[in-house]
Formats: structure tokens, sequence, C-alpha cells
């Protein structure tokens, strides 16, 4: 059974709006899709994500979620997001009911065009970086965490770019990954009030791997 929270959210988040920054364009850019997990584990609801390696050329370091393109043998953006976060989670897409595609979000910087995938993990399996040269790590992340104000903060990049980020779990979750998460959960209802005036620079460590791709 689908708990009632992802239910609504799920209803919320095909109705999502695009916000400006992140239409896709008329035409062109690479097809690509992620997995937004949702699961109940020891500490309550979850998300899945992963921090992808420091060795790696685009968005090297960066949290985010399952994820990548869309190969012509994966029939759709679904096959695509659960096959990719096998390959880099170890998870059995066999435990997981897709509930929604969310509308297709464009990413500029990488020239993707991202269909989320929201997804309950009806039967969760063992997850590890199964791909270590993508992978540093995996993380199952409580919802309770991520909506817990002192976790919340807004992320200044140089070029003056300013947006919602989340410091959870060793991570410091940002960009297109930490936007999507602060829309979803506000649509689903399961944002806690915080406070967006404490503005953060981005680290210079961060901002160095942000700058190989």
């Amino acid at each position: 059974m689908v708990p009632d929270w992802l239910d609504r959210l799920a209803a919320q988040a095909v109705r999502t709006s695009v916000p400006d920054g992140l239409r896709p364009p008329a035409d062109g850019g690479r097809l690509a899709a992620v997995l937004l997990l949702f699961g109940e584990g020891p500490l309550g609801p979850d998300v899945l994500l992963i921090q992808r390696s420091t060795r790696g050329r685009r968005h090297a370091g960066q949290p985010a979620f399952p994820g990548g393109g869309v190969d012509p043998d994966d029939g759709g953006p679904v096959e695509a997001a659960l096959r990719e976060a096998a390959e880099e989670t170890g998870l059995d897409p066999g435990g997981v009911t897709v509930l929604c595609t969310m509308p297709e979000l464009y990413v500029w910087r990488s020239d993707n065009r991202v269909t989320p995938v929201v997804g309950w993990w009806r039967v969760p399996s063992a997850v590890h970086p199964a791909s270590p040269d993508e992978v540093d790590s995996v993380e199952r992340v409580p919802i309770s965490e991520l909506v817990d104000p002192v976790n919340r903060l807004t992320l200044r990049h140089p070029s003056g770019f300013a947006g919602p980020a989340f410091r959870v779990r060793g991570m410091l979750v940002w960009g297109f990954t930490a936007t999507l998460l602060d829309r979803v959960l506000h649509e689903g209802g399961l944002a806690l009030p915080w406070d967006a005036s404490r503005v953060e620079q981005m680290p210079p460590d961060v901002l160095d791997l942000a700058g190989r791709g």
C-alpha cells in the first residue's frame, strides 16, 4: 500500500509548474530521467540520494537523484530511471512501484531534458555504490532531516545565482537536485517553514568540483 502522504505528494507532483529557469527549449537537449524513490526506513519516510564520484567529469562530487540519459532501448524515462538507479545503487527495480512522472525540466549546464520519475520503494533492497567510477556513496535520507529548518539554507554561486540547499548526512545538496527536492517537499505538504535569508557562499571545494563540467 502506498502511504497517504506519498499519494498526496505524487498527485501534486504531476501538476507542479516548471520555473522559468528550468523550462525546456523548443527543441534540442538530451533526454534524461531521474528517480525520486521514496521509502519507509528505520527513521521514517526517506528518499534515495547518491553522491557522484569526485573523479567524474560532470557534476563531480554532487549529491543527486539516481538517473541518467534515456537510451534507445529504454522505451522512455521510466525505464531509464529504473535502469540507471539499478546500475548506480544496485537496487532491485522489481521492488519499486512507479507512481507518476513530473513535467520535463531542462538543465542547461549539461543540456539535459530531465523527466523526474516518482516511485514508492514497496520492497526495499540493499543499496551501495554499484558503479564506483560514477558514485561515491548512496544514502537513504530521512524526510525529517530534509525538512528540519536547521538543515536548510540558501546557497549563492559567485555568478550571483542563489537557490535552496540542504545539509544532510554529510552532504551539501544544491543546484538542480535541491531545487527539485524543495519543490516536491513543498507541493507535497511536507515542508516546514525555514529561514530563506540564511545565505551561504558556495564552498571553494564544491565550486572547484562544479567547474569541471
